[in-house]
């Protein structure tokens, strides 16, 4: 594998260790592809893109990167968080559980800023569901949420499985409900054990999308429901989100 530093200076190792698995042994890492910086290329062609954060910068780029070739969009979803905090000798002053856990759900947080890139032929999303041990030091120049300490590096402390979406349709998976069900805000969330802005947040890609659509108010809140037969389709479809080791 040819390894480059383009722009890898600040890169945490959770994002480094996702570009070297996805890139492969026999591909390659920090390649130039339509005039941007691509995470990596597989030994196969496949461009890969691990974006940990919104998909917002990415409304440009992968559209200019499937002009080339098929890209795969990596987004961690991190299921359990260890803490580890430290002063600014290095010398370890705490260490804790978050007890937030990571769900699938949480994509729609990302792609809420680039809610149609879905519908781009030749792109498949993977989620990466893994554990971190998050690093921080208490230097005062951190967030009021973390008490002042910055966030120094994240690592990958276990991987679990991985899930697939390579079309509009496969979306889906996100709709607990029985064909032809309408519902809101309020029941999607209820149902799916999320919070209700994520829940919101969820009905607003899979609307742009073509997955489900408003029907009507109750009261104040907007009904939805499942679009029935094709959704928005693109090539390359290939069923429901897969499982699997990663």
């Amino acid at each position: 594998m040819a390894s480059h530093r383009i722009g890898t200076e600040r890169e945490q190792s959770l994002h480094r260790a996702l570009k070297l698995r996805y890139s492969g042994a026999r591909g390659d890492i920090e390649v130039i592809r339509a005039g941007y910086v691509c995470d990596g290329v597989s030994e196969d062609g496949e461009m890969i893109e691990v974006q940990t954060g919104s998909f917002g910068p990415l409304k440009k780029k992968v559209p200019e990167l499937l002009r080339l070739g098929p890209v795969r969009i990596v987004h961690p979803i991190i299921i359990r968080k260890s803490i580890e905090t430290q002063d600014a000798a290095g010398a370890l002053l705490r260490s804790r559980k978050s007890p937030r856990k990571g769900t699938p759900w949480d994509v729609f947080k990302a792609l809420l800023y680039a809610p149609e890139l879905p519908l781009l032929p030749g792109l498949t999303l993977e989620l990466a569901l893994v554990d971190v041990l998050e690093k921080r030091i208490l230097d005062g120049k951190g967030s009021w949420r973390r008490k002042g300490a910055s966030i120094t590096d994240k690592t990958i402390t276990e991987y679990h499985e991985t899930m697939v979406f390579n079309a509009p349709r496969d979306y889906r998976y996100f709709l607990p409900f029985k064909k032809g069900e309408t519902f809101t805000v309020k029941s999607l969330a209820e149902k799916a054990g999320i919070a209700p802005e994520l829940a919101r947040k969820a009905l607003y890609v899979l609307t742009r999308i073509g997955v489900v659509e408003r029907i009507g108010k109750d009261g104040n809140a907007w009904v939805y429901r499942g679009v029935q037969g094709h959704v928005k389709k693109r090539p390359r479809g290939r069923g429901i989100p897969t499982a699997g080791c990663l």
